[in-house]
């Protein structure tokens, strides 16, 4: 593998309706070694981006949109059929209408269950995330 292959693997979509939620999240990431790519969910839907080499991507749930999570989720699965798609939402269980289009689910607030998540699916960056969870956000947990 490249070490161009390698940076689109470490590159994490996250897709939400808060700018603050992707500021929040693209800093954990960008600390832990990813690249993180944000797509903002705005009421009438999001551009999804299309030529970016994206290695996982982060979904919210609840989204102020027209558009549901559910359709968001597979619009990304078409774009990005290799690509695993993480819900990360406040919602305490992975809910089934979302749960086909889908690798995974990760309650907010949770970094470093986050962190392990996204270590597990893009590899070894994942190994000194845990620790970093903490470093960046007092009092967080796995």
């Amino acid at each position: 593998m490249t070490s161009g292959q390698t940076k689109a693997l470490r590159k994490v979509l996250i897709v939400d309706d808060d700018p603050t939620h992707l500021e929040i999240y693209g800093l954990l990431l960008r600390h832990a070694g990813y690249e993180p790519v944000s797509a903002l969910v705005k009421f009438a839907g999001a551009e999804i981006p299309k030529d970016e080499s994206i290695g996982l991507v982060l979904l919210d749930y609840r989204l102020q949109s027209l558009r549901t999570s559910t359709e968001f989720a597979q619009e990304i699965r078409a774009l990005m059929p290799d690509a695993p798609i993480v819900v990360l939402s406040d919602v305490w269980s992975l809910p089934a209408d979302i749960a086909p289009y889908v690798t995974d689910f990760v309650r907010k607030g949770q970094p470093a269950r986050l962190l392990q998540m996204v270590g597990k699916l893009l590899g070894p960056a994942a190994e000194r995330a845990g620790a970093q969870a903490s470093a960046i956000i007092p009092g967080a947990a796995a």
